[in-house]
């Protein structure tokens, strides 16, 4: 080795990715907390409004307790910049070393984080337990440092994302306003859109995940005006986006996102390659560049710079018994009323439905404790509990990928409602309204201030399933929003309508 050179130990590397990934879990970006808070200011949508408020709470709240944002701790994307000057310890392995770090800070025993890898994804799709392997683009640079930009991206706001090869005289804003009409609600907003165009097809969306480490400067933008394409590319999409309506939660209001960051790269004559990729409520990422003189430790935020907005309940708002609801109460709920449930909840997502769809098929009877007879389902995956908690952060995961079995349940398990995220589909809201069920919404990106309501859990089926076994909690006044009523009217349909009105008004 020469003496002249930073040399990058196994140990310093791991022990800052370690850093990294559990500094993003509990804290959010300043500029993004900023970014919020300054949407919450101007929001006029009572529903956005509470929404947020929800978020910002969630958020102090988190930093404080050093407990994650959202149920969902991601997928763990690290972009490596090597600088050619750099000598590593004899044995580098950059993959292996990112994922050490990812199996340290996951299994981390005062916060552990939530497992949501799976191998074998077009088989068995087994949970790898602690969230490895990582995606790893390395890139060797000029240079005698390490640079490293790692994300934590949740499944939600990934499934959302989009290529499409363009023709050249294409719009491309009219091409992302297209995917955000269909994006919804599944992807958390309020939050950010990477965009990628240019290169190839796989290029493109390497370009939007990667300037989504880039810092947040809408507001600046817009206040000193755009000086190139890219410039004017952003506000346009901002301005376009906003006006649809579709706001925090997808409730409807004057915020669906807090900036728009585009990277962009030569691309062939005849082609027009672009890529979209959301951040949701819990963005989560961090930078670090290491010299060889040790391990790189984030730096905690000042909490002074979060906004001063601390949600509670409504104690005006309809208070639910789980254990004695009927279906003709349900009946009575209006849509965008917001509940407090009390009692028993049972939870389930995708790999319990799954399993419950098999049961039901054979015709065999469903595991005891999973009666769920006037029953509600919650769809989470929550964190493993620390610290005398009954359950870690347990926000909602996207119900949409719930619909293909919401009427196989409603059929045949005498289930009166689901509390989930983001919107349903057309027939999945049909058969809610043929079975005079209801569908309700928990905040996504609030999920350790939901957990606050969660009084005990304990599994009651499918144990082998890891954070997707079936729990039931019992909940103490849980804040949701009927969102699909019993008559089959959805907030968000009604919801971004009418606020897309009210903003072309204001134009």
């Amino acid at each position: 080795m020469s003496l002249n050179k930073p040399i990058i130990t196994k140990s310093d590397f791991v022990a800052s990715v370690a850093d990294a990934l559990q500094f993003m879990s509990y804290y959010h970006p300043v500029d993004f907390i900023q970014a919020l808070g300054d949407a919450y200011e101007i929001e006029e949508s009572p529903a956005a409004k509470d929404a947020i408020a929800q978020i910002l709470t969630n958020s102090r709240m988190c930093a404080e307790g050093k407990r994650p944002i959202c149920q969902d701790t991601g997928i763990v994307v690290a972009f490596v910049n090597v600088g050619t000057g750099v000598e590593w310890e004899q044995g580098a392995d950059v993959e292996a070393w990112v994922n050490e770090g990812v199996r340290q800070a996951y299994l981390f025993a005062d916060n552990p984080l939530r497992a949501s890898i799976v191998a074998d994804p077009a088989g068995k799709r087994a949970n790898t337990k602690d969230n490895t392997p990582a995606v790893v683009h390395v890139r060797l640079v000029p240079g005698n440092t390490v640079e490293v930009n790692i994300a934590a991206k949740g499944g939600g706001s990934e499934n959302k994302a989009k290529l499409a090869m363009l023709n050249p005289s294409d719009s491309i804003v009219d091409w992302i306003l297209s995917v955000v009409q269909e994006m919804g609600a599944g992807w958390c907003p309020p939050g950010v859109l990477g965009v990628g165009i240019g290169g190839t097809a796989e290029k493109a969306v390497l370009l939007a995940k990667e300037s989504l480490m880039q810092p947040l400067d809408l507001a600046k933008l817009r206040k000193r005006g755009a000086s190139n394409r890219i410039e004017e590319l952003r506000l346009e999409i901002a301005d376009k986006v906003n006006a649809l309506g579709i706001g925090a939660q997808g409730l409807g209001g004057l915020t669906t996102l807090l900036d728009v960051k585009i990277l962009d790269y030569p691309t062939h004559a005849a082609s027009l390659p672009v890529a979209v990729i959301p951040n949701c409520a819990a963005t989560r990422h961090a930078h670090f560049v290491l010299n060889g003189s040790g391990a790189v430790k984030q730096i905690p935020p000042d909490l002074a710079d979060w906004p001063d907005v601390t949600w509670a309940p409504n104690q005006a708002s309809r208070r639910v018994d789980l254990n004695t609801v009927t279906a003709a109460d349900v009946q009575t709920w209006q849509p965008g009323e917001t509940l407090l449930l009390n009692g028993k909840l049972l939870t389930g997502r995708d790999a319990a439905h799954k399993r419950i769809a098999e049961i039901l098929a054979r015709g065999e009877s469903l595991p005891e404790g999973v009666d769920l007879t006037n029953r509600f389902i919650y769809y989470v995956g929550p964190v493993d509990p620390v610290r005398g908690e009954a359950v870690g952060p347990a926000g909602p995961t996207t119900a949409t990928r719930m619909d293909k079995f919401t009427d196989m349940m409603l059929d045949n398990t005498g289930l009166l409602g689901m509390v989930g995220k983001a919107e349903r589909g057309e027939e999945t809201i049909a058969s809610i309204k043929k079975h005079h069920s209801v569908y309700l919404i928990a905040v996504g990106g609030a999920a350790y201030l939901v957990s606050q309501s969660i009084q005990s859990a304990r599994v009651v089926a499918f144990a082998d399933l890891g954070m997707e076994a079936i729990y039931e909690f019992d909940v103490k006044d849980m804040p949701v929003t009927v969102a699909v009523d019993a008559q089959g009217a959805s907030v968000h349909t009604s919801g971004p309508a009418k606020w897309q009105k009210i903003i072309a008004k204001k134009s």
